[in-house]
């Protein structure tokens, strides 16, 4: 069973145990960042923590220093020892009331590590009817708050899908449940900005530094025109989507392979 990293210490799962008073547990205050092992070792993990701590600062929450943080991910993967894995690096608010306020608190740091499979070829997607909110105040950063993504990706599932896309307020094209979006129209890769309310993804940007993307809003029509589609995120890497809500789509398209190809070849070099 692997070790759970808890407030300082490595600990077996059975005995990695935080307060029914949590703040992390009662309101969903907290921040998290989900790192990819690759070859026995953390992927991105300076980008990783680099993000957090703006998660972190975007909720008023001061998270331990990112020196701390990194020296508990590599300890925790080196005690899996798993080849291909998942870590999951949380930080919440710690002991709380059972209401909204933050008590001063030290935080409660977790890290654990699980086994992963290898990604599906492909996915099918479906837009769900609820807007994300783009100008709420946890716009842009990756919180604990997850509800809502459970929620779209339930009703994906219903529909046959594996993964659900949002719009925002504007009735434009945001983000996946957990994934950034990238379209391929008449030729052109693009995706929606940040301020469209997406997450600004790891793997997204390591993409948009490879090949040539356009940043620009996508209403609701532009998914109706695109010929080719692709996800990102930490785990799926570049996943090309067979369909969206119940279109077929071409699979994997030229600038999607393109993508593949070149994030690819950053993971071999251990660029990131």
């Amino acid at each position: 069973m692997p070790l759970v990293y808890l407030n300082g210490e490595l600990v077996e799962e059975a005995d990695a145990k935080i307060s029914v008073f949590d703040h992390g547990l009662v309101t969903g205050d907290g921040v998290f960042e989900s790192v990819v092992v690759r070859r026995g070792r953390p992927f991105a993990l300076r980008r990783h923590l680099a993000r957090l701590g703006r998660s972190a600062a975007a909720i008023g929450l001061e998270a331990p220093p990112s020196q701390e943080l990194a020296a508990a991910v590599e300890d925790v993967v080196a005690a899996a020892g798993f080849e291909f894995g998942k870590i999951r690096l949380t930080v919440t608010g710690g002991l709380g009331p059972l209401g909204s306020g933050r008590a001063k608190s030290c935080p409660t740091v977790v890290v654990a590590v699980e086994q992963l499979a290898e990604p599906s070829p492909s996915v099918a997607v479906v837009v769900v009817p609820w807007a994300r909110n783009d100008k709420g105040a946890l716009s842009g950063a990756k919180t604990i708050s997850y509800a809502e993504n459970v929620v779209a990706l339930a009703y994906a599932r219903e529909k046959g899908a594996e993964e659900a896309l949002f719009l925002n307020t504007a009735g434009e094209l945001c983000e996946g449940s957990g994934t950034n979006v990238f379209l391929g129209i008449e030729g052109e890769l693009v995706t929606p900005p940040l301020s469209a309310g997406c997450l600004a993804g790891v793997t997204r940007s390591l993409v948009m530094e490879s090949v040539a993307v356009t940043e620009r809003r996508l209403p609701r029509r532009e998914l109706e025109r695109a010929e080719e589609l692709f996800l990102t995120s930490t785990t799926r890497g570049v996943h090309p989507v067979r369909e969206i809500d119940g279109r077929p789509l071409s699979w994997p398209g030229p600038l999607t392979s393109q993508a593949a190809r070149a994030f690819g070849a950053l993971i071999r070099a251990g660029q990131a």
